[in-house]
């Protein structure tokens, strides 16, 4: 008997479908990044119990560099040849399923219920679930006390406003050595990431819940004055830098703030830091940007339900809160273990907190056009030719294009 296994309660339990195969039916997996780090470590004891569970199925896991494997997945789909599964942000699943190329996620309201709202956000179109999502994060700002105190700020009281923001970034920028604040404006993904947190913070949104574009507001515009005004005082040639460029100049003293996610918490060292929740604008309030990645399943495999079976395995809540504490990616559901996490780690606070108020990445049907898009508008205001009344009236003409 061919056996496939599906979720029940968080168990895994096995159901027949047929005649066994003569040989194990092979289950290719695209995952992004490299097999290094805790969270690999996870997934690949849960893949193996996961066959164990399921004889006649073996996972083959390929691991892509970022920047590459989401278009891999795509091009080898649109070519018939499509991986059973693939680890996807969020932001292309509309895409794909516009283009008919994965199937939608079964998901019980049960299910859905473990999942704030925002989150169900980046995975939902036209009332379906297009990924399961594996991995979540969430902005704050960390800032260099050593730094602050060098410019004749208290360490210990990081900017809640925009006006504060600035006037510290400004303050660092003239009386040390130090830039005042870390900008990326390269023309990557996490550039157009970096400004949606300024845009969330100041009441600002991209599309509202109808599907139209909002992105020509009076918000919108005073978040990308902001972005501008802080490169004024950031690290010379922000449009050479993407968020993970900022992390060497924040180790070694470089810079004395930068927004990005939780992971950063293990990787920046001896440096005297801290970590808050990123500055309001006049018109917003508590906010930052909600990214998932997600695990879609390709149609045209044979082996749909059986990719859906391990998606569900890997992010079961058990499983999902594992692998997240070993990846120190923000948990993407309130499971008891986060209480153990703030309590034990309040450095946490700051990445949970903002949740609640937090917006999702832009779901659209062409996301290369809306980052690509988003970015023009930022650097072309960085370097002095378009202001930002302009810069964003255009850029939201444009959008019209993806949604």
């Amino acid at each position: 008997m061919k056996l496939t296994s599906i979720l029940m309660g968080g168990a895994l339990v096995l159901a027949g479908l047929g005649s066994a195969a003569a040989a194990d039916v092979r289950i290719h997996f695209i995952n992004c990044g490299d097999d290094q780090g805790g969270g690999n470590a996870v997934h690949t004891r849960l893949i193996a119990e996961w066959e164990a569970a399921n004889p006649g199925y073996k996972v083959d896991r390929e691991f892509v560099p970022w920047g590459q494997c989401q278009e891999k997945s795509t091009t080898l789909a649109s070519a018939g040849d499509p991986p059973a599964l693939a680890y996807m942000g969020s932001r292309t699943l509309k895409q794909l399923s516009a283009n008919d190329l994965i199937i939608p996620i079964d998901m019980t309201d049960e299910e859905k219920a473990t999942y704030a709202p925002p989150i169900l956000g980046t995975i939902t179109a036209n009332g379906k679930v297009w990924g399961t999502p594996i991995a979540f994060s969430t902005k704050a700002l960390y800032w260099n006390k050593d730094l602050f105190s060098a410019a004749g700020l208290d360490p210990e009281s990081p900017p809640k406003t925009w006006d504060e923001w600035l006037a510290d970034a400004t303050a660092i920028n003239d009386k040390t050595d130090a830039a005042g604040m870390g900008i990326a404006a390269a023309s990557f993904d996490n550039t157009m990431h970096q400004f949606l947190n300024y845009v969330y913070t100041n009441g600002g949104q991209v599309i509202d819940s109808d599907g139209n574009i909002v992105f020509n507001s009076p918000n919108n515009v005073e978040a990308l004055q902001m972005y501008a005004d802080l490169a004024k005082v950031a690290e010379p040639g922000p449009i050479a830098y993407d968020r993970g460029k900022l992390r060497p100049l924040f180790i070694n003293g470089q810079i004395g703030m930068m927004i990005s996610g939780p992971w950063e918490r293990g990787l920046i060292g001896d440096v005297n830091w801290g970590v808050a929740p990123i500055p309001v604008g006049p018109h917003g309030g508590p906010g930052t940007l909600l990214i998932t990645d997600s695990l879609a399943v390709f149609k045209g495999t044979g082996v749909e339900e059986q990719a859906l079976s391990l998606a569900k395995w890997l992010t079961s809540p058990e499983h999902q809160l594992e692998f997240e504490i070993a990846s120190g990616l923000t948990p993407l559901r309130d499971l008891p273990g986060v209480q153990a996490l703030r309590e034990k780690d309040p450095t946490w606070n700051a990445f949970l907190d903002a949740i609640a108020t937090g917006g999702p990445e832009p779901f659209v049907t062409d996301y290369v056009g809306l980052q690509d898009t988003i970015n023009e508008a930022i650097q072309s205001v960085i370097l002095g030719e378009a202001t930002p009344e302009e810069a964003i009236a255009d850029a939201a003409d444009q959008l019209e294009d993806y949604k």
